[in-house]
């Protein structure tokens, strides 16, 4: 069986991502909800630091985050690394509070596996990786950045995410 795939469409292009529902099936079914459910629909790249990463999938376009569902058990142990391409589940200190919120390493960010599990080995669970589209995300990681209130590095020209669907 293929791995599904959705298409991230954004205001800098589209992205294809690959899931990897045999290595993280709580995060993949978690993510493709959040697909299914039309919720990634206008919402934003809220931070993006070039050499590391591009977060989104939580905030609208006015920079006010989204209800979201239970938090997803954290399956970063699940052999995957933080990669350049990869994308993982973004979360709070605590391991296991991942809802919505998503990340696209622009580099291999080691520091972000899982090593162990306790608080600060737990790593943040990769769950697929860009399959096309990685153009893209490099194009949104220039975009210039700012501070809003408490946020940091948001882009200064918001960067859109227009829709989120299964890709066949």
């Amino acid at each position: 069986m293929a791995n599904p795939t959705v298409l991230l469409e954004t205001s800098s292009g589209d992205i294809l991502i690959e899931l990897f529902q045999d290595k993280a099936p709580k995060t993949v079914a978690n993510f493709l909800r959040y697909v299914d459910d039309g919720f990634y629909e206008n919402t934003i790249f809220h931070r993006v630091i070039p050499g590391f990463m591009i977060q989104g999938g939580g905030l609208g376009a006015r920079m006010d985050e989204k209800a979201t569902r239970e938090p997803v058990q954290n399956e970063a142990d699940n052999g995957l690394k933080n990669e350049r391409g990869s994308i993982a589940m973004a979360r709070t200190r605590d391991p296991h509070s991942a809802t919505a919120q998503f990340f696209i390493n622009l580099v291999d960010n080691d520091f972000l596996n899982h090593s162990q599990p306790s608080l600060d080995g737990w790593g943040y669970c990769v769950f697929g990786k860009v399959a096309d589209g990685m153009d893209v995300v490099d194009k949104i990681a220039k975009v210039k950045t700012k501070s809003m209130g408490m946020h940091e590095n948001v882009p200064v020209d918001m960067v859109l995410i227009t829709g989120a669907s299964r890709f066949e």
